[in-house]
């Protein structure tokens, strides 16, 4: 299956953010290498951030590709069964990941792990500035399913 033009969109600014943490991550440990905190290598840190940035990425890509075949499917319980099976699969994936950072000593541990969390900042970064949904994402018209309504509760004014 081929991603859509919206998903490759999404999937390229997940990319860009989770590159930008990777900047921010190997600058914290650099300075806290500096105080005092842990040991700097510059091999195992990058090749940590370079991994676990690609192990995020695919999961997210992953996660478009089940949306994008989930919508073809009418079944409810089945579009269910899919999303489960891609959960799961997709958190066995980071799980794995996260062990062989432990195991593996030529990958900084914190640096290979912390990637995973990226996408999560990086949606939440965008979604505090309002940029989550560009304008051309956004429906031409609200939704009529339900009424709005001017009531303000108890504050009424």
């Amino acid at each position: 299956m081929k991603l859509q033009p919206a998903s490759r969109k999404e999937l390229s600014r997940i990319a860009l953010g989770t590159l930008a943490c990777d900047g921010v991550m190997i600058a914290a440990l650099f300075l806290l290498s500096l105080v005092g905190v842990g040991t700097f290598d510059v091999f195992r840190v990058l090749l940590g951030a370079a991994c676990g940035s690609v192990v995020a990425v695919v999961n997210f890509a992953i996660l478009c590709l089940t949306v994008q075949s989930a919508v073809e499917i009418e079944n409810k319980k089945k579009m269910k069964a899919r999303f489960q099976l891609s959960y799961n699969i997709r958190l066995l994936l980071q799980a794995g990941w996260v062990v062989l950072c432990f195991v593996l000593k030529p990958i900084h541990f914190v640096a290979g792990a912390a990637p995973i969390l990226f996408p999560n900042v990086v949606i939440f970064f965008l979604q505090s500035r309002n940029r989550l949904f560009q304008p051309s994402d956004t429906p031409a018209k609200p939704m009529e399913d339900e009424p709005e309504e001017d009531n303000l509760g108890p504050f009424e004014v």
